[in-house]
């Protein structure tokens, strides 16, 4: 076993302070995650299953590009206007954690061109385990990442790993032709996340992300 397991002494963090949410405001929820973990698909399958019960809009970010929300248009999960984009310019994590102001205008005018908002998912670009979100941004947030990492990337730990608030771990279908030993991942999120969940889907076997949706249905109905 890894060092950090063997030394009996568990992760120590302070729940971050949550953001102040007021009644009528729509729910925040923010997805991180490495490059190529899937956060875009997993975006869209959460679009296609909760855009004819709720009233949604995504905000994305990206650092010299729109790719991801151009991604989200053409595959036409939402309509243009609940789509928005942020170019960082920059490292992914300054503009959800440092320096957000960018994304909070772009969630004002979400929230302005769209009546009565239930949720607003909140992508950030590809980054690393460190990447996660200010508490002024999001409510809560997801950190994604896939088994073509290697079954070694669990245990690595870091803040997205080890504190979001649900950890996604993706394209479990890979795991044969990359060699990831499934119950390896499971036990090691489980030891460096404690009692916070995490779920192990594949988006090719199930499009829906049925586990995620109803983890994103527990999140809404907690009162304001």
């Amino acid at each position: 076993m890894p060092p950090h397991l063997l030394d009996g002494e568990p992760h120590q963090h302070v729940d971050r302070p949550r953001r102040v949410r007021h009644a009528g405001e729509p729910l925040r929820i923010g997805i991180g995650g490495p490059v190529g973990s899937g956060k875009t698909a997993l975006v869209a399958a959460l679009c296609r299953r909760l855009r004819d019960e709720l009233s949604l809009a995504v905000l994305t970010n990206d650092i010299y590009t729109t790719e991801d929300a151009d991604f989200l248009r053409r595959n036409a999960v939402l309509p243009d206007e609940r789509i928005a984009a942020v170019q960082t310019g920059g490292c992914p994590h300054t503009a959800i954690r440092d320096d957000i102001t960018a994304n909070l205008d772009a969630i004002d005018d979400l929230i302005a061109g769209n009546d009565q908002l239930d949720l607003i998912l909140v992508e950030s670009g590809g980054d690393n385990l460190t990447a996660t979100f200010s508490s002024g941004l999001v409510d809560v947030q997801i950190f994604v990442i896939d088994v073509a990492g290697g079954d070694k990337v669990p245990r690595k730990g870091g803040p997205g790993v080890t504190f979001s608030d649900l950890l996604v771990i993706n394209k479990t279908d890979l795991a044969p032709m990359v060699g990831a030993d499934l119950d390896v991942m499971r036990r090691d999120a489980a030891v460096v996340r404690g009692d916070r969940p995490f779920v192990l889907i594949s988006l090719t076997e199930d499009p829906g992300a049925s586990l995620v949706l109803d983890w994103v249905h527990q999140q809404l109905r907690v009162p304001v």
